[in-house]
């Protein structure tokens, strides 16, 4: 949970580095937060019909969508790459499985442009 806050704090920091950890525990609560949020929307009713979800994931979707950018953005620079490799998950078919596998590869050991290691930190 501390990583998912870490993460909050940080809310619209592009620069720096984020390592996998502090990426995928934020992805594991996003997760765990969105399927609450649905269920919530079916419980209260606001769940749209034939979609099953509705007002609570729409609204905490848009409230984290700049947090899980910047650090996604964070991780990225982690691996030595620019943050407009986001984009490359625009790429049919094989976009996103690139994106997935640059976002899973272990940090550069040493300080690169853009800090230095986190791990160390």
């Amino acid at each position: 949970m501390n990583w998912y806050l870490k993460v909050l704090k940080n809310y619209a920091v592009f620069s720096g580095r984020a390592r996998r950890k502090e990426y995928w525990m934020f992805v594991l609560f996003n997760i765990i937060f969105l399927i609450v949020a649905v269920i919530l929307d079916n419980v209260f009713g606001t769940a749209i019909e034939g979609i099953g979800y509705g007002l609570f994931y729409i609204l905490y979707s848009l409230a984290i969508l700049v947090p899980a950018l910047a650090v996604m953005v964070r991780r990225l620079h982690d691996i030595g790459k620019s943050g407009w490799f986001v984009f490359i998950s625009l790429i049919p078919i094989i976009g996103p499985f690139w994106l997935l596998i640059l976002l899973v590869t272990d940090s550069n050991p040493e300080e690169n442009q853009y800090g230095p290691n986190p791990k160390e930190a």
